[in-house]
């Protein structure tokens, strides 16, 4: 196995499973070279728990992954002498105040936080990507006289939040570009050009500053046959020099390196021809990675 840049541990997260330890001793039993650990950031209102959370305050979010990075970097030195473990976190982007706390949450913590995984998991503040009846409820909240198509208004929502995110924060790895589309996995951005426009935006600044585009395995947990970015996607990264990586976006030890079997058959069959890893802050300039030579040596070098 090669290496994920995304994943969450039951530990820090409560839709996951297993603790963070138990995530890195698998990743470690499958041989994998370099894995990236990377909760969830801390939300900023109430309103944004999920069900699961319920009664959680917002300062235990808070303390929560404070605890997270300890433990990160805890296992990263003991673990150093069998796999390259990368410290990082996901992004949320729920309304402005979220951008602002992540600003401040990454002066607070400088160099300990050594990547993000850009994601959005919201539209017009409500979850996407919980389950079907909350995808329903985002794309209603779209359908009024302004919007006369929805889906449309919905996807340019997604859009220009992920464009927002990039401009603020430069992400080193984009996760799951279409999360948008989770519980349509046949739409075609074809059928909506002014979304198809934004997306082409979106990959030409990520490609100019220099991210990856994770191909995220969990899509095949989530019924799709293609991973995260779907192929009409991929096509356009590859049309503007974009390059790849590979995430497990694991929950849990049981989903470390699940369907990865697959996801090296979706990058054979849309003509990904090579794969990038970013490489630890803590590695010499020009160590080799797997597949090809690393670009990146921490947030804010070059």
């Amino acid at each position: 196995m090669p290496f994920s840049h995304h994943s969450h541990s039951g530990q820090f997260c409560k839709h996951a499973a297993g603790t963070l330890e138990d995530v890195v001793r698998e990743a470690i039993r499958q041989g994998f070279r370099t894995y990236g650990l990377t909760e969830h950031v801390p939300r900023h209102r109430v309103d944004d728990l999920y069900p699961e959370e319920e009664g959680l305050s917002l300062d235990v979010l808070k303390s929560q992954f404070d605890a997270f990075l300890a433990e990160a970097h805890r296992l990263k030195e003991k673990y150093a002498g069998q796999i390259t473990l990368l410290v990082g976190l996901e992004t949320e982007y729920i309304t402005d105040t979220d951008l602002t706390a992540l600003d401040a949450l990454l002066s607070e913590h400088g160099t300990r936080i050594e990547y993000l995984v850009g994601s959005v998991h919201h539209v017009g503040g409500i979850p996407i990507d919980f389950d079907r009846p909350t995808f329903d409820k985002a794309l209603a909240a779209f359908s009024d006289d302004t919007h006369p198509d929805s889906m449309a208004a919905f996807l340019n929502a997604y859009f220009d939040a992920q464009y927002t995110l990039m401009q603020r924060f430069h992400p080193e790895v984009i996760g799951h570009f279409d999360l948008c589309r989770l519980y349509n996995p046949g739409l075609s951005f074809r059928d909506y050009p002014d979304a198809l426009a934004r997306i082409r935006r979106n990959v030409q600044y990520a490609v100019r500053y220099g991210a990856l585009f994770e191909l995220n395995a969990a899509a095949f947990r989530k019924g799709w046959d293609a991973a995260y970015p779907g192929d009409d996607v991929v096509e356009i990264v590859k049309e503007h020099g974009g390059r790849f990586t590979l995430s497990d976006d694991s929950h849990g030890p049981h989903a470390v390196g699940l369907n990865y079997h697959r996801l090296v058959g979706y990058a054979r069959r849309v003509g990904i021809d090579d794969l990038w890893v970013l490489a630890s802050p803590s590695l010499p300039d020009g160590a080799s990675a797997w597949w090809e030579d690393p670009f990146w040596k921490g947030r804010g070098q070059t």
